[in-house]
């Protein structure tokens, strides 16, 4: 991944993850990520228009966490978006409740809304719908047999890196920023100066993935929480909860 790609192939160190593991975020041009070596420590970050086209450049990875809503429910709304809520207060507006999968559905903002009032009595924001696209395409990797995805949201990881106490700031300003990238060089996710390419991301799409590369090592290590646990689960199986 960028100029660190050959970090995805050095042997694991004893006591350490098996392979590599990757976080993502969705960022205006498309989807941000941010991988971690065996060892755990930053090893490259890149860019890419489709997520599919970034899942195609790490196929060592052993987990790539995105945040973005993976797994909608046939009905009703979704236990990992409002456990996740109350994990983050008294900030709840950093997590939005994920309706069913009707509702993404639909073909456009007026139609998606009309359905949610429907099935969940509740409108549905334009800040939500924005996020169509991209929780569409997401859902049709994993859907699609990338089991290698999970769900995050990098609130919820950088609250737990907070010893369960959430950023009092916003990840868009000095405060929060720097509160959020010494929580990751606590973690020794020690994010360079100059990510090339990756540097023309905004910042808090950057933490991001890197908290949900966090999350996706201790995924792969098998020592993540989920929320809920155990996770609820789609129609074919598939695991709907945030993992931390």
């Amino acid at each position: 991944m960028g100029s660190r790609r050959d970090a995805f192939h050095t042997p694991p160190a004893p006591g350490c993850a098996e392979s590599p593991v990757v976080g993502v975020d969705a960022c205006r041009t498309g989807w941000v990520a941010v991988a971690l070596d065996q060892e755990g420590r930053f090893a490259g970050a890149d860019t890419a228009e489709a997520l599919s086209e970034l899942l195609r450049r790490v196929p060592d990875a052993a987990v790539v966490a995105v945040d973005m809503p993976l797994g909608l429910l046939e009905r009703g709304w979704r236990e990992a978006d409002a456990l996740a809520t109350a994990m983050v207060a008294p900030h709840r507006s950093r997590v939005f409740s994920v309706p069913p999968r009707e509702v993404w559905e639909a073909d456009g903002y007026d139609a998606a809304n009309e359905v949610c009032r429907r099935v969940v009595e509740k409108g549905l924001s334009r800040q939500s719908w924005g996020l169509a696209v991209k929780l569409r395409e997401a859902n049709a990797c994993r859907d699609g047999g990338d089991h290698r995805l999970y769900e995050v949201h990098p609130e919820v990881s950088f609250a737990a890196l907070g010893e369960g106490r959430p950023v009092p700031w916003s990840k868009k300003g000095w405060n929060g920023q720097a509160v959020r990238r010494r929580l990751l060089g606590d973690q020794g996710i020690v994010l360079p100066d100059d990510l090339g390419p990756a540097g023309r991301v905004p910042p808090d799409d950057v933490l991001d993935a890197a908290a949900a590369a966090w999350s996706a090592r201790r995924i792969a290590l098998r020592v993540a929480r989920s929320l809920p646990d155990p996770p609820q689960t789609t129609e074919t199986g598939l695991p709907v909860a945030i993992w931390y």
